[in-house]
């Protein structure tokens, strides 16, 4: 099992709010907003005989900001792009992989979009290992139930779990989806209840 670095890019798309537990009774997650300072750069202009290259960049329009599902859509094409690269020779992709091109190619919602995303994000993690010297993924053979005291595999449940907490703040998945795509896919792989889940994670 891994935490493919393929992921970053898709990563990059959750909040970096601070995580609540799914078992929680009181468990609300809420929109937050989030205000940025613009800081003025000032320059000094200097004359100049010559027009030099770099005088054509800023003359240049800006790139306008993708929509959120335009990210989404880009997040998921860059996903199984790289994931089909880095599958081993005869190694099939997970059935969540067609699923999310399925929702790419069909132009659905972004909530559509990021459970896709999320559900292949989660099934890379816990069924393919990762080749050490060339990259390429295999089937895993790893027993998780086994060995949740390994602080990486610890880890990698953490990671996943967060994530899907951090798409519920932006709503990009509804609470219940989430915990339900959480129980199936995570705690019941860990063989315990989503108490007991919360607590090994530190909730």
């Amino acid at each position: 099992m891994l935490l493919s670095s393929s992921l970053i890019a898709v990563m990059a798309l959750a909040s970096s709010s601070p995580a609540q537990s799914f078992s929680t009774p009181a468990f609300q997650m809420q929109r937050r907003q989030t205000t940025t300072s613009l800081h003025r750069v000032q320059t000094t202009s200097h004359p100049t005989s010559a027009l030099k290259m770099s005088d054509f960049g800023s003359a240049m329009p800006e790139k306008p900001e993708l929509s959120m599902k335009e990210k989404l859509m880009e997040s998921a094409t860059t996903f199984i792009v790289d994931l089909e690269a880095r599958l081993a020779d005869g190694v099939d992709p997970p059935p969540e992989m067609e699923a999310l091109k399925a929702a790419r190619d069909a132009d659905s919602d972004e909530n559509t979009l990021a459970l896709r995303i999320y559900e292949l994000m989660i099934e890379q993690g816990m069924t393919y290992d990762i080749d050490a010297e060339n990259g390429k993924l295999s089937p895993t053979q790893f027993d998780i139930k086994n060995n949740l005291d390994i602080p990486e595999v610890k880890a990698e449940f953490a990671h996943l779990y967060q994530y899907g907490m951090q798409l519920i703040a932006r709503d990009l998945i509804d609470v219940d989806v989430a915990k339900e795509c959480v129980k199936t896919r995570l705690i019941e792989r860990t063989g315990k209840t989503p108490e007991e889940f919360d607590a090994w994670l530190g909730y």
